[in-house]
């Protein structure tokens, strides 16, 4: 086993950790670390009962990272009841996104999972009416620059991220779950349509499973950041696993990802994560998912980028080609958000305007 397939080992194979030595533990824990998978791991491993098997040192560090995940989920917990009590007095119901909705929804690769604001989404024409109702129970805009403004507003799929004044946490309000300016556009009517209720509390709800993983494809491939991009495959790994013993799941998927124009992500996040992760798919839908594969040369290319950047940001982890593989992610990840002269519009202002503000 390679250095830089230790965290890949551990989430694939985990009852092979205990094999693993003390200098290899010490490397894999900062690889966890890094990637926001100390949590995760500890939870995997207790599953599998093999904490035990450990070095004591292994387990000290993972048992702290276990206090660290119980303390998050409480937090996230408590502020989503306020976040609750805003929309309700606004008339809206709350549909939770990604890493809150995993927690709501009691999933098993939710136990653990570290992040750092909560997302929800609302019908676009009722965006007023919830921001409004957020702003009178504390929270805030955080980018007060005007051009900052309008950026979020007119071609995003989001409002500027609200920060509370007092317990400074932050909420990002989605309208859609990809930008107004991108090629694509999932009908946001149709994912709300879809969404579930979850909890013993009224209109608190997530995206359909189908959905979930849809949406959880569409923020790993198509955003440009990937200091977190090994922890949201996992996340994939995780729906799909838990999910996916139901064979109705596998063709609503693929039907959904048809239906969304989201056929792309989807063969990507299905792609990476039997690769990276060994996820057991059924052959019937990885071939279903192959109409939003791309040509021979530009795969061979994104599996070159994407094996890469999906790895921890960490020496150990890294070759030669990982910073350009990370740049050109970032690169096509704005050409895919914006049309041509948008974006040379906004990235001129961002990087010759907005500095001058500044200062």
């Amino acid at each position: 086993m390679s250095q830089r397939e230790l965290i890949l080992q551990a989430f694939r194979a985990p009852d092979t950790l205990a094999k693993l030595e003390l200098r290899h533990w010490d490397l894999l824990l900062r690889q966890a670390w890094k990637s926001n998978l100390m949590s995760s791991l500890y939870f995997l491993l207790e599953d599998k009962q093999l904490l035990a098997t450990i070095p004591e040192q292994a387990q000290r560090h993972l048992q702290w990272s276990y206090y660290l995940a119980q303390r998050h989920t409480q937090a996230v917990l408590w502020e989503i009841g306020f976040i609750r009590k805003a929309l309700e007095d606004a008339g809206l119901r709350m549909v939770v996104l990604k890493g809150a909705a995993y927690v709501l929804a009691k999933l098993p690769h939710a136990r653990g999972r570290i992040f750092s604001d909560i997302d929800i989404i609302v019908p676009k024409e009722s965006l007023g009416n919830a921001e409004g109702s957020l702003m009178l129970h504390g929270w805030h805009a955080s980018h007060h620059d005007e051009y900052d403004q309008r950026y979020y507003r007119e071609w995003m799929h989001e409002i500027p991220p609200m920060e509370h004044a007092k317990r400074m946490t932050v909420i990002d309000v989605h309208h859609a779950i990809l930008p107004s300016t991108a090629a694509i556009h999932p009908d946001s009517a149709k994912l709300l349509a879809a969404a579930r209720h979850v909890g013993e509390v009224e209109n608190t709800f997530v995206f359909s499973p189908a959905d979930m993983v849809l949406h959880s494809a569409v923020h790993l491939f198509h955003d440009g950041e990937y200091d977190n991009g090994l922890r949201d495959l996992v996340d994939i790994h995780g729906l799909l696993q838990y999910y996916g013993d139901s064979p109705e799941f596998w063709t609503t998927l693929t039907s959904r990802g048809r239906e969304l124009e989201l056929t792309r992500p989807l063969f990507y996040a299905l792609r990476y994560s039997a690769l990276l992760l060994h996820t057991p798919i059924p052959a019937e839908a990885l071939r279903d998912a192959d109409i939003g594969r791309p040509g021979n040369l530009l795969l061979k290319c994104m599996d070159k980028l994407f094996t890469r950047a999906l790895l921890p940001d960490h020496f150990s982890c890294n070759d030669r080609w990982t910073a350009t593989a990370r740049l050109m992610l970032y690169m096509r990840a704005n050409w895919l958000r914006m049309p041509p002269l948008l974006l040379a519009r906004h990235l001129f202002h961002k990087a010759f305007l907005s500095p001058k503000k500044e200062d």
